[in-house]
Order: structure tokens, then C-alpha cells, then sequence
């Protein structure tokens, strides 16, 4: 994508330069994902497309259980389950796989069982070229109030496909390891970048709910009203304090409780007591995430 560490790719591309399957196509200057995604699409012929960002490595058996999902030709768009392949490097590794896993196989998984994913993600999402072609003008030219939106491509695309009467699938069996931020820092700008794509691309998908089941209503509704009422309660927990000088117990009670409820239930569904320490990313969801999602949502335009 014309990054400035192409020389990385330098040797793979001596290594299947004379195989005729392979083509490498190296842009001139970095122009973004979803220009080197068009670019590369437009010189394949396949009827299947694979997207790996490039730090993901691939299970040996992704490919054939994906396409295996694609068999279905209402299926637009099939994703795998996401996993940190630096896990161990921190404890901000720890908590991101942890929060991989919940996103996997809690939200996309049931999400799936309707055919509905709302987001493929791009380190391992397979789509169909016909569906991918019938979009591929909506999807090059994406505006937010008048300007190009050059972010949120996974979730943008997957939109277009259900909007379009695609189903989009799950396969947990499908592992692809990513490496995912070990500083708070990267982290904190991913996580404002997903923010915005999700905000705008919930706006733009509002209207797929009329034909959906009732789950995936309450699951959207759900997953954007739940961070608005946590950070009610946390500034209703601090205005209590600052006003009468207590320490509101029954917020911190409350959101103590439903965290480890939540935590139980994960690490009782994965087998891994671990999740019990997902706990602490409350911590990090109260403090940090919260005001990111907020100046989110306040420069959408950005």
C-alpha cells in the first residue's frame, strides 16, 4: 500500500516471482487500505477475495473453512476469530485478547446466528467478488457530511453487504493471530478510530433493523445506549461525591457486580480462568475509553 516498510515484502516477492498464481502489486505512495484493497480487486479474477492485514498470520486451515461458508451463495462476506499473537508481552496484550475473544465469540457469534455479522474484521474476512464488484462504487466513495471517509472500511463494507441482502457469517474454527498495541497509547488511537466507524456506520445501517430479528435490534441498541449509561452512572457516582463528599458505594457496587457476572460467564464459556482478570479493563473502560468514545462521538467530522 506504498507504506514506508516495503521493502519488508521485498523477499517474498523474490521467492513467488516465478509462480504464475502470485502477483505483487506495489503502489507508489500510501493512498490507504481501501484504495490498495480496490487496487489489488480490480487486478484479480478469483471468485472468492481474501483480506489479511499485514501483521496477521493465518491457522493453516483458514482458507478452506471459510470458503467452505461461502458454499451459500446469499453469504456476502465471512469472517474468522481473532486472536493476539503477542499476548504475552503485557498485561495491555492480555486484556485486548481477552477483549478479542469476548468480541469473537460472544458479540459476532451471536450476531451470526442470524446472518447478520455487523462487522467482518479486516485481519481474516473473505467476501465474494460478485457482491464485492456490485458495491465497489459505494465503497470507494463513502462521504460523511460531504467529505471522503478514509476509515472503518471492515465495518463500512459489511454494511453495504447486508444492506445489499448479503448474509454475513462467523467461524470461530478460523484462527488468525494479529499482533494488537502493547502501549496505552496506540491503543487508545485505535480505539478512537473504531469509535468514529462505528458511530457513523450504526447511523448508516439503522435502517437494515426493520427486516432483522428482534435480537439484533436490541444488540445495536444495546452496545451503543450501554457505554451512554455507564458514563451516566460514573458522573453521577463522581457528582456524589464532589457534592456530599460519600463515596457512592451503590455505583461502584453496581458496575463491580455486572463486571464480574460478566467475566464468570466468559471464563466459564472459554474454560480459562483468566477471564476473571478481564476485570480490570473496567478500570481501563471507565477511565480511558469512555472519554475517547465521547470526544468520538463529539468529531465525527474529523
Amino acid at each position: 500500500d506504498g507504506s514506508r516498510n516495503s521493502d519488508a515484502v521485498v523477499a517474498e516477492q523474490i521467492v513467488y516471482a516465478g509462480d504464475a498464481r502470485f502477483k505483487f502489486i506495489m503502489l507508489p505512495r500510501n493512498v490507504g487500505k481501501r484504495k490498495a484493497q480496490i487496487a489489488a480487486i480490480s487486478r484479480s479474477s478469483g471468485d472468492l477475495i481474501l483480506n489479511v492485514d499485514s501483521d496477521t498470520t493465518l491457522a493453516s486451515d483458514v482458507v478452506s473453512k471459510l470458503s467452505q461458508k461461502m458454499r451459500d451463495p446469499t453469504v456476502g462476506a465471512v469472517m474468522g476469530q481473532l486472536v493476539a499473537s503477542n499476548q504475552n508481552d503485557s498485561w495491555l496484550t492480555r486484556l485486548i485478547d481477552m477483549e478479542y475473544w469476548l468480541a469473537c465469540n460472544e458479540e459476532r457469534a451471536a450476531q451470526g446466528r442470524f446472518g447478520a455479522v455487523m462487522c467482518c474484521c479486516g485481519p481474516c474476512a473473505m467476501y465474494r467478488r460478485s457482491a464485492f464488484v456490485l458495491l465497489l462504487d459505494q465503497y470507494e466513495t463513502q462521504l460523511y457530511r460531504g467529505k471522503p471517509s478514509d476509515f472503518g472500511e471492515d465495518r463500512h463494507l459489511t454494511i453495504l453487504m447486508l444492506s445489499a441482502g448479503f448474509r454475513t457469517e462467523y467461524v470461530p474454527s478460523a484462527i488468525a493471530a494479529t499482533v494488537v498495541p502493547d502501549r496505552l497509547a496506540a491503543y487508545l488511537r485505535q480505539q478512537l478510530r473504531w469509535a468514529r466507524s462505528t458511530f457513523r456506520d450504526t447511523l448508516l445501517g439503522l435502517h437494515l433493523l426493520r427486516d432483522m430479528n428482534w435480537y439484533l435490534t436490541l444488540d445495536v441498541v444495546g452496545q451503543n445506549a450501554g457505554p451512554l449509561l455507564l458514563a451516566l452512572s460514573v458522573l453521577a457516582g463522581l457528582a456524589q461525591f464532589a457534592l456530599t463528599g460519600s463515596v457512592p458505594w451503590w455505583t461502584i457496587g453496581t458496575i463491580g457486580s455486572l463486571t464480574l457476572i460478566r467475566c464468570g460467564v466468559a471464563a466459564y464459556r472459554a474454560k480459562q480462568l483468566r477471564f476473571v482478570g478481564f476485570s480490570l479493563h473496567t478500570l481501563v473502560n471507565v477511565f480511558l475509553l469512555l472519554p475517547v468514545k465521547a470526544y468520538a462521538l463529539c468529531t465525527l467530522s474529523n
